[in-house]
């Protein structure tokens, strides 16, 4: 790392399986149990699973009939978004006690920025254990973070002691914390990826640092040069307060394959209603309609159509995306459908962003 480079206090906060465990708040008889969100029936997807649930291998995005194979006492909840926004706001003023420089990831995680904080407290590791003792005697759910010196290695950090835990890695510690990491363990990095670092031999973040840039751009495209930095410990990346949606979808995935586009089209009316209702509820509209359909044989394919205009209305969304499922015929039956609308109004929005303030090299964390 370079000593010009600014120094900063940043926490990455998780809430710690939070769908399940805001259903095991909600009804204390499921707490200690194996629960997965979503996943019933024969052709649900898990949304999410609780800690229980997952000493037996089942984990989000699994089918409800594998992870029943896995875990045959497993008990299946319904989602509830209302509830899980209800309980993200009443964390996010937790967070707004100690900075205004959040940057909310998702519903149950988020960054802050606390080089400058509201408590005028020097330890950013004492706030981050602050926050997640608010949350817990506040809300009655537990939180991990990660404390370092930018959004990379703290969001890497945050996951080392889950659940309920937390994990500094100070300035002089981010060298050696990186390299004698896992890559598997580099925010970033997906499985496919990793397993192409094997393949050339790749295991930690020391293997990663001994590639020149020349090499991780030529094997790795565009992510090679944010590898090269990254492992370095060089992340500039600010915590945006402000930051703008791109898109917005939902999609369903159907206890039985769809053939007939007569099917398609009455259950792409509800989906339409519902991105309607949260283009409404967010207060956006968007240009660019996308149907995705994901194929029984699993085979996944996108149809776009930009109009002129920004849309939130049902009856357009729909219309449009009549015109994209007749755009061509299809090659199987279907197990999935869902819309996006992006190209999103926010985007054109100019917003205000503090900068980092750049500090010494040491100071307590």
């Amino acid at each position: 790392m370079s000593a010009d480079l600014p120094i900063r206090k940043i926490i990455h906060v998780d809430m710690d399986a939070f769908y399940a465990s805001v259903a095991q708040l909600d009804n204390p008889e499921l707490k200690g149990k194996a629960i997965a969100v979503g996943g019933g029936g024969k052709r649900g997807v898990i949304s999410a699973a609780s800690y229980e649930a997952r000493k037996f291998g089942v984990k989000s995005a699994m089918s409800g009939s594998l992870a029943i194979k896995l875990c045959p006492e497993l008990i299946f909840v319904k989602t509830q978004f209302d509830r899980y926004t209800e309980i993200s706001k009443k964390i996010r003023k937790i967070f707004y006690d100690y900075t205004d420089l959040v940057e909310p990831l998702s519903l149950d995680e988020a960054y802050l920025d606390v080089t400058e904080n509201k408590k005028g407290n020097p330890s950013a590791s004492l706030i981050a254990r602050d926050i997640r003792e608010r949350i817990f005697n506040e809300v009655g759910l537990t939180a991990s973070a990660g404390i370092s010196i930018n959004k990379f290695i703290a969001k890497v950090a945050s996951d080392y002691n889950k659940p309920n835990g937390q994990k500094t890695v100070n300035p002089e510690e981010v060298i050696p914390f990186l390299e004698q990491l896992d890559i598997r363990k580099f925010y970033g990095v997906g499985k496919v990826t990793a397993e192409k670092m094997y393949q050339k031999g790749i295991f930690t973040g020391l293997d990663l640092k001994q590639k020149s840039i020349e090499y991780l751009d030529e094997n790795f495209g565009k992510s090679g040069r944010y590898y090269y930095y990254v492992v370095r410990g060089i992340h500039n990346s600010e915590v945006k307060p402000n930051r703008i949606r791109k898109s917005l979808a939902a999609e369903r995935t159907f206890s039985e394959n769809l053939s007939s586009e007569i099917f398609m089209l009455e259950r792409l009316q509800h989906i339409a209603e519902e991105v309607s209702r949260r283009l409404t509820k967010s207060k956006v509209a968007g240009k660019t309609v996308t149907l995705k359909i994901k194929y029984s044989d699993f085979t996944l394919q996108t149809r776009s159509k930009t109009l002129p205009y920004y849309i939130s209305d049902k009856s357009v969304i729909l219309e449009t995306t009549k015109d994209l499922l007749y755009q061509e015929k299809m090659s199987n039956s279907v197990r999935l459908l869902g819309i996006s609308i992006s190209n999103l109004n926010t985007e054109t929005k100019k917003i205000s962003v503090k900068k980092s303030v750049s500090v010494q090299l040491k100071f307590e964390f």
